[in-house]
């Protein structure tokens, strides 16, 4: 197969939107300095119970080996839902608009959320190359209402669009929260984006009674060739009137020590949000992105009473058909002997209260 150098770009890109393997074209950038923990030793972020990144070599041997079995999308899924939500939500209840991928609209006590925001075309670093998105936003940018608070996972661009926060901010200037090391990125791209960043543990009160709690997970993070686990990752416990919400952006499961723990430190949960693709080929993605089986079993480890699936059908990161993970999800949750409804799946623009 001949790799031309626009191939060869979008497939890199493809890569560092999905697992954040160094892109060769980004320049040497400023990143977090802090003292030592026990999951910083001064310049690099590790996971005490994770396993490091692939290698470069394993990168190229998964893009361009000769047994790789890559299933082709459609070209355009478009979602039959569209929402357009409320100004705001109050009382006891809260709102969960699912917009695709792994963005979310969380509304709650007059507070208007936003986790991993991406409305851009692409997750890449590029405009012109790089996972293309196959459905629209569950929300039209401009009926969005008024966001107050963003929450940024980590920095791979399938998660921080830098494009999309300036958006943010330009139009409705929320508080960003993001793990350490998130906020140089931003401030960089953007010096307008308010990003405030916490490490695993630390919980930060939004208004309205709302309070969100950084924990750790299963992953790493990169943007760049110099910055490789130079920032850190999380996941959230979102405390809310409706109980607490455990929002996973990315993980692998490993053997569910994380999600027992916050069970532990935070529960009982009312809600999960976990997710279910970007997982094949798994000798590859394992150690970082969880498989359906996995979900399902990260689901029993933090006991929450319902969960949501995210992280599929919008991008093509890894290999897998679009429509796997869906049917893989039914399949482990019958085998499991867990009733479907416990593990909803949405389509962008549909809409749960709870």
């Amino acid at each position: 197969m001949k790799i031309t150098r626009r191939r060869l770009l979008g497939l890199l890109a493809g890569t560092v939107a999905a697992i954040g393997v160094p892109a060769i074209w980004i320049s040497r950038m400023k990143t977090y300095s802090g003292p030592v923990s026990d999951h910083f030793n001064g310049q690099h972020f590790f996971d005490p119970d994770g396993s490091p990144p692939k290698s470069l070599l394993e990168l190229l041997r998964w893009q361009f080996g000769s047994g790789r079995r890559r299933a082709s999308w459609p070209d355009w899924v478009p979602s039959p839902h569209a929402d357009t939500p409320p100004p705001r939500v109050t009382g006891d209840k809260v709102r969960l608009s699912f917009v695709g991928h792994a963005s979310w609209l969380i509304q709650a006590s007059g507070v208007n959320l936003l986790v991993d925001p991406v409305w851009s075309m692409r997750a890449s670093p590029f405009t012109f190359a790089g996972p293309k998105r196959h459905n629209d936003p569950g929300i039209a940018f401009d009926t969005l209402p008024k966001i107050d608070v963003v929450l940024v996972s980590h920095g791979h661009y399938d998660h921080l669009d830098v494009a999309t926060l300036s958006r943010l901010v330009e139009k409705f200037a929320p508080r960003v929260i993001t793990p350490l090391g998130n906020d140089v990125t931003m401030r960089k791209a953007d010096a307008a984006i308010k990003a405030e960043s916490f490490d695993w543990k630390d919980r930060v009160e939004l208004g309205g009674g709302l309070a969100v709690t950084l924990v750790p997970t299963r992953h790493w993070s990169a943007r760049g060739l110099f910055d490789r686990n130079k920032a850190l990752w999380a996941s959230f416990v979102l405390e809310t009137p409706a109980g607490k919400l455990y929002v996973v952006s990315d993980s692998g499961y490993g053997d569910g020590t994380h999600f027992r723990n916050v069970a532990q430190a935070h529960g009982p949960l009312r809600l999960a949000i976990l997710p279910i693709g970007a997982y094949e080929p798994r000798w590859f993605m394992r150690d970082q992105h969880m498989n359906p089986s996995d979900a399902v079993k990260a689901l029993a480890d933090c006991g929450a009473q319902q969960a949501l699936a995210h992280h599929h059908g919008t991008f093509q990161l890894t290999d897998e058909a679009i429509d796997a993970p869906v049917i893989a999800l039914g399949e482990a949750l019958d085998e499991a002997k867990i009733p479907r409804e416990k593990f909803a799946v949405l389509k962008p623009g549909q809409v749960v209260e709870i």
